[in-house]
């Protein structure tokens, strides 16, 4: 362990040759970016660098970068890596335990009171010091970047631990070798910088000679991730010493952090399928141990890796997730909620968890992860009413600083679900508000689905649909993916009926037939083979005779009916196959649980507007709920309560 004195060190006066020479090496080496977030491309640009006696010279630095002006540092603000001080007497007197350090350290909340603190002590080691740099990390960066520049770069304390770090890293321990790097990573100093290809040649050594623990692995590799992303070459290495490793033995962050890794280096490599699977065994017994931030990046992991096959392990770690849904972060609550939609995971447990959380924590959430919140009840088929209630009034608060997709995946889940909150009228005012004010910063295929879901619960955007139906927008629909195929044209299909059958006084264009699609494609609403032929069972024990009615019929209205009955004037069955005298056309809709929400008796609202539509075409809609008729067991009660649904006049007088 190396040691750092604060008082110790004296530079040259700055006109010295030696002083010139040291301070001209520090400007090279401490360049850092004044913006406040991670620069996305480095291009060379030339900048000037005062050194002492106002000589100047030109050095490259890379775009959102600047060059610190540097200073001569006075004795009592610099600081030193005193190799023999630690054995000395009068260094053990001035030496600050290290849990005192942290404890303090743990109670600073400003870079300024840090480099205060730092400033009292004349002696600390390299694991104090590294620890000093990633406290002022934590407390001064955040989503946007560090948020005090100037303060913390341009401090002189904060320059003098970066020389230190620089010139004696081959002195440092490991945990303050790769402790300091983590840290300044986060307080984006410059990648280009020689402080940061010091401690990375130092570090890549030690990978080489194999003088890394686990742990020390685990933080080079996480540091690699953040600075050169997943095409680092170091990162195989760490891989590569990762397997002779113990896994038994790694604690919860290791086994995330390697996971995390693996993520980007696996690929189809075989090599690595292996450790994977000791990795997934080990982990079923660690799952109960690990934090929202651990399970959240496993789970992300798994899916990236696409680990399907570990069912146990995703069952453990979705059953550990629910004592954890108040306490993850939005991004973490987006990884595991992507998770259970990638493995068709659903536990009934994080329905009620999220239930209890997401409602009161709304108006604080980002937007992106209260779409991912919508997108996961949506594809879940969970109505929530809470959840969805709180989602509407944050839309109404809020949705004019939201993104155009965001307000369509706010406002679809109520129509695929078939659902209006109590405040559906401010709610759909406020969308048409947005819609006619931002109506071009919409894409083709989210406007559409937007539109279409509205018109599943009875909101009918008349006043856009010329421009849906227009030439122009068609052709932007098929000009970007999917194109124009069937669930689109379905979509197109379904708004034309419904201005048609539900808005009379609609006059503006129609929908060309060549658009149009014959049938309907359904997502959700597939019929239940095993209930319809329950249903056709007992049709066939109260009719008598197959020839009365008919199954999965095709109508010149686009939709399919499960089961038809005609009937002529007088109320008598006609053969299905008669298309004459015809009074009355019966539709029986056989609805399995796969047309409902989830644990509910409310129908989604592809179901919903078929059996309205059937209805303003003249039908009379039969029912067939899969909760009426599950307890069911016999033929013949089948046929009663049949008998009953379809002809109630004549239940109970004979037929």
């Amino acid at each position: 362990m190396a040691l750092i004195s604060l008082k110790s060190f004296h530079l040259c006066s700055p006109g010295a040759p030696a002083s010139r020479r040291i301070l001209m090496t520090l400007s090279k080496s401490l360049s850092f970016v004044s913006e406040r977030r991670k620069p996305q491309s480095y291009r060379p640009t030339a900048v000037r660098v005062l050194c002492s006696k106002d000589k100047c010279r030109d050095v490259f630095c890379r775009k959102n970068h600047v060059q610190l002006r540097m200073r001569s540092l006075s004795v009592h603000e610099s600081v030193h890596f005193c190799g023999d001080t630690g054995s000395s007497a009068k260094a053990d007197e001035r030496w600050m335990d290290e849990r005192v350090f942290f404890r303090t350290l743990k109670s600073l909340h400003t870079s300024q009171e840090i480099f205060k603190f730092l400033r009292s002590l004349e002696v600390m080691s390299d694991i104090m010091a590294s620890g000093a740099l990633q406290r002022i990390s934590e407390v001064e960066v955040d989503d946007d970047g560090l948020k005090n520049p100037e303060d913390v770069l341009e401090n002189d304390v904060f320059r003098a631990l970066c020389f230190q770090f620089e010139f004696e890293s081959s002195k440092l321990s490991n945990s303050g070798l790769l402790n300091a790097l983590q840290a300044l990573i986060k307080l984006r100093v410059d990648p280009q910088s020689t402080l940061i290809a010091c401690l990375l040649s130092e570090s890549e050594e030690r990978l080489a000679n194999r003088k890394l623990t686990v742990d020390n692995l685990c933080s080079l590799g996480e540091s690699l991730l953040e600075l050169k992303g997943p095409s680092c070459a170091m990162l195989e290495q760490i891989v590569s010493r990762m397997q002779e490793k113990d896994i038994e033995n790694w604690s919860p962050r290791e086994m995330a952090m390697v996971y995390k890794i693996l993520q980007v280096v696996v690929g189809e490599r075989e090599q690595y399928w292996d450790l994977l699977n000791r990795m997934n065994s080990a982990t079923l017994t660690l799952a109960y141990q690990l934090s929202p931030k651990f399970t959240s990046v496993i789970l992300n992991s798994l899916v990236a890796l696409h680990q399907t096959q570990v069912v146990p392990l995703i069952l453990a770690l979705c059953k550990h997730s629910v004592k954890h849904v108040p306490y993850f972060t939005d991004d973490e609550l987006v990884s595991v909620l992507e998770a259970f939609l990638f493995f068709g995971h659903r536990e009934q447990i994080f329905t009620e968890a999220l239930e209890k959380h997401i409602p009161k924590s709304i108006p604080t959430m980002c937007p992106e992860t209260v779409s991912k919140v919508m997108q996961y009840f949506c594809q879940k088929k969970i109505l929530s009413k809470p959840i969805l209630d709180a989602v509407a009034e944050g839309f109404i608060s809020n949705a004019d600083s939201f993104t155009a997709d965001q307000i369509a995946e706010y406002i679809v889940p109520f129509g695929t679900l078939n659902y209006l909150p109590p405040n559906a009228s401010s709610l759909f005012k406020k969308l048409e508000t947005i819609l006619h004010t931002r109506f071009s910063q919409f894409q083709p295929h989210a406007l559409l689905n937007l539109l279409h879901s509205c018109v599943l619960i009875q909101r009918y955007p008349v006043n856009f649909l010329p421009k849906i139906f227009s030439p122009f927008f068609l052709q932007q629909l098929q000009a970007q993916p999917p194109g124009l195929d069937r669930v689109v044209a379905s979509q197109l299909t379904q708004l034309f009926l419904t201005v048609t059958l539900e808005c009379p006084f609609y006059k503006g264009p129609k929908l060309l037939p060549k658009y149009q699609v014959n049938t309907f494609l359904t997502t959700h609403c597939f019929l239940d083979v095993h209930l319809f032929k329950k249903v056709k069972s007992g049709l066939l024990c109260l009719l008598k005779k197959r020839m009365y009615f008919s199954s999965e019929v095709s109508t010149p209205y686009f939709y399919t009916i499960d089961i038809e009955i005609k009937l002529d004037e007088e109320g008598f069955m006609l053969p299905a196959t008669q298309c004459e005298e015809v009074h009355t056309r019966i539709a029986l809709c056989v609805d399995g649980q796969n047309r409902f929400c989830v644990n509910s008796h409310n129908l989604l609202g592809e179901e919903a507007i078929k059996q309205r539509h059937l209805q303003l075409l003249g039908y009379k809609v039969v029912q067939v709920p899969f909760f009426e008729v599950e307890s069911i067991k016999s033929c013949r009660r089948m046929a009663e309560y049949l008998h009953k649904k379809i002809f109630p006049h004549t239940y109970g007088h004979g037929c």
